[in-house]
């Protein structure tokens, strides 16, 4: 997704980029240079949580302006659920007009031991879960974010909390698996080649309808066309931003 945006490269723009941004500041061993959660954890363990947080506020500082897909999406209040796997502002940035939406995100233990979750409303001012019901559009980061509050799970120790619960839904929150019930999801900008990856999806997935969609163009990898087979995803073979000019000329074409 972050292609798509103008200024998309001022941020990382896959784990890769990223272990490679937090990596060039902070002497790591050779052998987990490329490996974000693993370079994450040594950081933090010999460098202190609080080090993590900088760099990765680093990172995510510069403002990434929302591309037409993303607006296109949160211009539509019909659609009560956008899940951003991703760290940077854009999605946020894009709902930024609208008054009826809120978010949640995911909180590491490392700094908020038992609480797995954040809400907060459109202005970024935290609130509780009892505020996401009157939301139009819940924007649910399981990740984090950088705003408002630079909320991040990035290390070793951070997913193997949410992993060791996330069987039982326990780290998702409830208005997420309300919304999602029977509900199709469209994946964009998603590559299933990474298990964390799957593993996050497949949950937030659970109790959903039978039939979704992913815009992945080019050559799947073996575990990719299982992973869509298994979930019942329809893979639409496009570039992503063939897909946004389709849904920019079909979107317009409604308007008019």
């Amino acid at each position: 997704m972050l292609e798509l945006a103008g200024n998309g490269g001022s941020v990382p723009r896959t784990p890769e980029e990223l272990a490679a941004a937090i990596t060039g500041k902070v002497t790591v061993p050779h052998k987990i240079r490329k490996r974000l959660t693993a370079a994450a954890q040594f950081i933090e363990n010999f460098k202190h949580r609080k080090t993590i947080v900088h760099l990765m506020s680093e990172c995510f500082a510069p403002t990434v302006e929302p591309s037409s897909l993303h607006r296109i999406l949160t211009s539509m209040p019909q659609i009560p659920l956008i899940v951003d796997s991703w760290y940077d502002s854009a999605c946020s940035g894009a709902l930024a007009d609208r008054f009826d939406w809120g978010q949640v995100q995911g909180l590491s233990q490392a700094e908020h031991f038992g609480t797995w979750t954040a809400y907060f409303d459109s202005t970024g001012i935290p609130t509780t879960s009892d505020a996401a019901a009157s939301w139009n559009t819940l924007l649910y980061r399981p990740l984090g974010g950088i705003h408002p509050a630079r909320n991040f799970l990035v290390s070793d120790s951070d997913f193997v909390e949410v992993l060791t619960e996330i069987d039982i839904q326990t780290p998702l929150p409830p208005r997420v698996q309300a919304l999602r019930t029977n509900r199709h999801f469209l994946f964009l900008g998603c590559r299933f080649h990474d298990q964390l990856e799957r593993i996050f999806a497949r949950q937030i997935m659970k109790r959903s309808s039978d039939r979704h969609w992913a815009v992945i163009p080019g050559e799947l990898t073996r575990k990719e066309a299982r992973f869509l087979e298994e979930q019942k995803i329809e893979r639409i073979d496009l570039p992503l931003r063939e897909f946004e000019n389709a849904l920019t000329r079909n979107t317009v074409g409604e308007l008019s």
